[in-house]
């Protein structure tokens, strides 16, 4: 991703140096977390989120639960990817969608988060992964054409939409929406609500009275990762005001600090539960602190790209080569062909080898 690369090269980079150390010292182990320190923050990751991050990490780095068995680089960096798993909450959390339908999904978030183009994302990933019957609606009066564009972004992903219009109330179409969607029996119904330029009395209060009417099983913030921390203090401030159940973190295929992924899930207490990865409707992965923590250290994803193979590459024409193959007859340029579009509906090859760990790359 490229959001984490600097990042991830600056920490690479600080890790290396206590490598070469006999063993693991309070000196060597303040002078690597200095320059540690230096990147989280040009990273754009919370004050207070960078002290205790650190604090933790010398903690357990001079205490009990080094091993012996590995060298210090070695020690070193198993810690550091611990904690920024504990930091950005150690484990995936899907939704909540067991209540009975249709469970509620509500997008909040600022004008330009991309919370309509998320919400689409969303319903697609719900449709596809999850088998879900889907309806998508739209509160927001307020944004010429906001309707419209969800409405061809639910033909787009192929599934069902509430008409509603800008002459109408929210409340009213969140009501008829909801009426609708149980006569239809639909599994999930996606609530587009209005954004704002800036947060204000007056979209807090109608955010309040939506969940008020919807109950939502899902209330999601969507925060625009490249406007970096500032996108963290907003979710705080609606968090406070609203009962958030996690964050949709978007356009984290940008060239941006990354901070926002680090400090969200400290400052708020909610869990970041998708990125955003591209502008494409598939471009929606479920948030791994595991997966994601490995990938800044750059020891590599390799199971996210598996789950990406097996999304995206046609498995009766791989299965009809693999035959081929064992069956002894020839690579053809038609199978040439295949192989190639199959890498380019992988992103090519330059994404495909951001999942691997930066040693592998390396030599290729």
């Amino acid at each position: 991703m490229a959001i984490f690369a600097s990042l991830s090269e600056k920490l690479s980079s600080s890790i290396k140096k206590i490598s070469g150390k006999a063993s693991l010292s309070e000196k060597n182990i303040q002078d690597t977390l200095r320059e540690v320190r230096i990147a989280l923050l040009e990273a754009d990751v919370a004050l207070p989120v960078v002290k205790n991050f650190l604090s933790d990490v010398k903690d357990r780095a001079l205490g009990t639960e080094v091993s012996s068995s590995l060298d210090p680089g070695q020690q070193f960096l198993k810690i550091v990817r611990n904690e920024l798993e504990l930091l950005m909450g150690e484990k995936n959390e899907s939704l909540d969608l067991k209540g009975s339908p249709p469970s509620i999904i509500m997008m909040a978030g600022l004008q330009g988060a991309g919370k309509t183009t998320s919400a689409a994302k969303l319903a697609k990933y719900l449709k596809i992964e999850k088998r879900k019957n889907i309806m998508m609606v739209s509160t927001d009066i307020y944004r010429p054409a906001a309707i419209e564009q969800l409405r061809i972004l639910s033909e787009e992903v192929d599934v069902d939409f509430f008409q509603s219009r800008a002459s109408q109330k929210p409340k009213d179409i969140l009501n008829a929406a909801i009426a609708a969607a149980k006569k239809q029996f639909i599994d999930v119904l996606i609530i587009d609500t209005a954004g704002r330029l800036h947060i204000d009395n007056e979209m807090m209060s109608e955010l309040k009275d939506l969940t008020a009417v919807a109950n939502p099983a899902e209330l999601l913030f969507v925060i625009d990762a490249m406007i970096g921390q500032d996108a963290v203090n907003t979710a705080k401030v609606f968090n406070d005001s609203l009962p958030l159940s996690g964050v949709i973190l978007t356009k984290v295929d940008g060239d941006t600090r990354g901070g926002a992924a680090l400090s969200v899930r400290q400052v708020t207490g909610k869990p970041i539960k998708f990125l955003g990865v591209g502008e494409k409707t598939d471009a929606l992965e479920p948030f791994y602190p595991d997966r994601l923590a490995s990938r800044i250290l750059g020891m590599g994803d390799m199971l996210s790209l598996i789950e990406e193979v097996e999304r995206k590459v046609d498995k009766v024409k791989a299965d009809k080569l693999a035959s081929k193959v064992v069956k002894g007859k020839r690579f053809d340029l038609d199978d040439l062909r295949d192989q190639l579009q199959q890498m380019k509906n992988m992103g090519g090859m330059s994404s495909m080898l951001k999942s691997y760990p930066v040693q592998l790359t390396w030599r290729i």
